[in-house]
């Protein structure tokens, strides 16, 4: 691996942890801006094409009020980088005011801007959802 990879892997992992915590802080421009001109996001019930569709699709519903407390957590990071363009696949958890609340992966396919690394296509898979979750039912699998 040279040093541009080593590189290009270090800010895919900073767009990763971007992406949850402008999320978890409700910075949605901030989140929408992960994303490249044509991004998609796309989660179960929903799906948004770039950064002002990924900003309408994510304030599109009604937010549980009883929500105060949101954090994600990405582990497991695969990432292979070829050039300009990137694939990545992780883990991740949440946990809010009730606790877990729901667990799945991201699969995400990247690509390197004038801006630099933002995701092309971010698929959201739901593995489990807590009885108990603040959220809408999501399971996808």
């Amino acid at each position: 691996m040279d040093k541009q990879e080593l590189s290009d892997r270090e800010a895919i992992r900073d767009l990763l942890a971007r992406y949850t915590y402008d999320g978890d802080r409700g910075r949605i421009d901030m989140l929408a801006a992960c994303f490249a001109d044509e991004g998609v996001l796309e989660y179960p019930g929903n799906h948004g094409s770039g950064p002002d569709g990924v900003k309408a699709a994510l304030t599109s519903g009604q937010r549980n009020p009883a929500i105060s407390f949101v954090r994600h957590h990405i582990t497991n990071p695969l990432i292979e980088v070829a050039g300009d363009t990137a694939t990545a696949r992780s883990y991740f958890q949440v946990v809010s005011d009730n606790g877990p609340d729901h667990a799945g992966t991201y699969s995400d396919k990247l690509v390197r801007t004038a801006q630099g690394w933002r995701f092309a296509h971010r698929l959201v898979r739901v593995d489990w959802q807590s009885e108990a979750s603040l959220f809408r039912p999501m399971v996808s699998r």
